[in-house]
Parts: structure tokens; sequence; C-alpha cells
């Protein structure tokens, strides 16, 4: 299991915008469809990663808990899909059906998204405020595959719960660990 840690994109970064396919629905999503009226957060995720595996119900309860209290939420799989298949579309639908995810799974084809963002593993989070201004990125919680930690959400849930009490993230943020985006052609970021 290859062990990649997140770029850590500086705080106050704006969104790059996007435009992509969501896999369960067929629909073209955009940055501002996905914006929530008090954040939104992207994540990069894939099919195979033992990391994701390990946090999807937890990311699934996220946004059940936080969609409801203005957050919006999208997952883009950035994987390249010839050398690494289990992350092709049609995996990834019957992955988010098995998981009941009801945030778009977006597929990043080209990888200018993954890009972008400077997302460099699965999972990476990215936190942005009403403004999609960047205040939190990095890791879901300490809980890894094997240390027996559980997975609880937490450092990416104190961080939306500061939103809604109107206060200021903390700047301490530790970065995601998980495994690499699996590029094609290795691209400089």
């Amino acid at each position: 299991m290859s062990r990649t840690q997140s770029n850590m994109l500086a705080l106050g970064t704006k969104a790059p915008h996007f435009s992509l396919r969501d896999v369960i629905s067929g629909n073209i999503y955009t940055l501002e469809e996905i914006r929530g009226s008090k954040g939104t957060l992207i994540m990069f995720i894939c099919n195979h990663c033992p990391f994701v595996k390990h946090v999807n119900e937890e990311i699934v309860r996220l946004e059940g808990d936080y969609r409801v209290q203005g957050f919006g939420f999208a997952a883009i799989m950035s994987n390249d899909v010839e050398n690494y298949p289990v992350d092709h579309p049609d995996n990834m639908q019957e992955m988010a059906r098995k998981h009941q995810f009801s945030f778009p799974y977006l597929y990043d084809e080209s990888q200018e998204v993954a890009r972008a963002y400077k997302a460099a593993c699965t999972p990476d989070f990215f936190l942005f405020d009403e403004e999609l201004k960047l205040i939190y990125r990095g890791q879901l919680d300490d809980s890894r595959p094997g240390n027996g930690i559980p997975v609880n959400g937490r450092d990416l849930r104190e961080a939306m719960d500061a939103v809604l009490s109107n206060k200021k993230v903390s700047d301490k943020q530790k970065p995601s660990v998980g495994c690499n985006i699996k590029w094609k052609d290795n691209p400089k970021l």
C-alpha cells in the first residue's frame, strides 16, 4: 500500500472551476451547482484504494449530517482507468450505489481538475467557505487502515462545525494520507 500525503494547497486559494460528468446520474455538474450556502467539500477518492475503502461509510455519514446544514458535496475520481480499470466509471457507479452516495461522484478523465486542485492522494479533502475560498485541506481524521483508531471524521467535522458556529477554522491541519493519484503521463504539479 503506497502512502502519499496531501500537497496542502494554500489556505485562501479560490476553488478551481470544474464541469464533470456524474457517473450516478449521467448529468454534468459544475462547481457552482455543487456549491453550498455555508461551504463546499470536494473529495478526491477512487474505487480501489484501501484508504478510501476505510473511510467510505464516514464520508456518507458526513454528507448526511452536513448537507442539510448548507454544505455542498462532490467526490471526484481522477485516476488513469486504462492502467487501473477497477476505477472505470462503470465501477465508480457500482461503488456509489453500494455505499449509497447521495452526492455526485464525478469522473475527471483528463485529470485537469486534480491538477488544478493539486490533489495528490485518495482520499484528499478540500473544504471551501461560502465564497469558495479554501479553509481546510487534509485528513478526515487520524484513522488509517490497520491503526486501530476509529473512523469518526473528527478533523473535517471540527472544521465544518467551526463554519457553522461562525468561528475561524484552525490553521493546524494534518495532511491526508492515501494512495497516490494514478497519473496518465506523470504530469508536473
